[in-house]
């Protein structure tokens, strides 16, 4: 069976760490959120990934090239943005008609069983299957209303409260037939949500499969940072420190936590909960690093407080620094001794911050 990502996103709601490196190379416990995609997928049998791709096409290709977790790598690249179907009927003659195949958003963070999905889908005279999640806020998914039997009467994308017709959302995983070809227009931008799945099912074609486990996306910085928390707790649990790991021995690691390789901890400094630190970050003394990812290379120095933020790769974070709540720091950003960034600031990648920034705003 194929399988086809659509990675073609732009990632704006997360930049400026977009501006260096797609979303899907964004790292979930220190390892690029695809990375853990592919290896659900070779679990569960997949012999050939699709990446549909636009935005920093290159990068995907060098990174991944033609093989990896024992799955063969073709790429379908988008000349201009597609949107969600654009890209499956781009892609058709690399997917093939003789058997369905998976589609899944690049974004998604998840536990699923891909095997239990197809099942299902293999069950039902189905063109489309789509995975369904409960959530507590329908405004921001595609909705089902479902029978007793998994067929989907009504799909709404994006209802309010009081119209959703169910908690059931649209997690960005399908199984679809090689039929659906023939319901997206070719040679342009198409949303399977809003074109495609309402038609399917007004005709009885489109089914859903409901299952519990871990879900989310990264859409946005509050989505990364709770995707890596959650997945901390599921898949990791305590924490998982690399052997090269140099810590001095009053410096604490609070659970969850994951340090990558060569990672240095000055003395008193207190890491975690639910702290992601990259390879060759070097910490220095008396540090607080909590619910926070730091990329890879980057320097956090004597005192230094990190609470809720993201800071990027190769980043120089002074003494006595303060970083707050929802703050993004770009790669190669180089924050004086002394700064505050109040929530919600965001650093644009190689700015140099020498003072405080106590209202929320992005520094070009």
């Amino acid at each position: 069976m194929k399988a086809i990502i659509l990675a073609g996103g732009f990632g704006t709601r997360l930049r400026p760490l977009s501006c260096t490196r797609p979303k899907l190379l964004f790292p979930i416990a220190n390892k690029p959120l695809l990375d853990w995609t592919l290896e659900r997928l070779a679990k569960n049998g997949i012999k050939e990934v699709i990446l549909a791709v636009n935005y920093m096409a290159d990068v995907f290709i060098q990174h991944y090239g033609n093989a990896k977790y024992g799955m063969k790598f073709l790429y379908s690249r988008e000349g201009r943005p597609l949107k969600t179907g654009g890209p499956i009927k781009k892609a058709e003659e690399l997917i093939g008609y003789d058997k369905p195949f998976l589609v899944l958003n690049g974004d998604i963070l998840t536990n699923m069983n891909y095997a239990d999905l197809v099942k299902q889908h293999e069950k039902n005279d189905a063109i489309a299957t789509i995975a369904l999640y409960k959530v507590e806020d329908p405004s921001r998914y595609g909705i089902a209303e479902t029978t007793e039997k998994n067929r989907i009467l009504r799909f709404l994308e994006k209802p309010t409260r009081k119209e959703a017709p169910s908690p059931l959302a649209n997690a960005g995983i399908y199984v679809l037939d090689p039929k659906i070809f023939d319901y997206i227009p070719s040679e342009r931008p198409v949303s399977i949500e809003y074109e495609i799945f309402p038609k399917l099912a007004e005709k009885g074609k489109l089914f859903g499969y409901s299952f519990d486990g871990l879900w989310t996306d990264i859409g946005e910085l509050g989505d990364y940072l709770r995707a890596n928390r959650l997945w901390l707790d599921t898949e990791i649990e305590k924490r998982k420190i690399s052997p090269s790991v140099k810590m001095k021995n009053d410096a604490e690691i609070a659970d969850p936590s994951i340090l990558g390789k060569n990672v240095t901890i000055g003395e008193q400094s207190k890491i975690g909960p639910y702290a992601a630190i990259g390879d060759n970050v070097t910490i220095g003394k008396g540090v607080r690093i909590e619910d926070s990812i730091v990329f890879p290379e980057t320097l956090v120095s004597d005192f230094t407080s990190v609470k809720g933020a993201i800071i990027g790769e190769n980043a120089i974070i002074e003494r006595w620094v303060k970083i707050e709540d929802g703050c993004i720091v770009g790669d190669h950003v180089m924050i004086k001794d002394n700064v505050t960034l109040t929530k919600g600031v965001t650093v644009c990648p190689s700015k140099e911050v020498v003072e405080s920034v106590l209202t929320s705003k992005c520094l070009m």
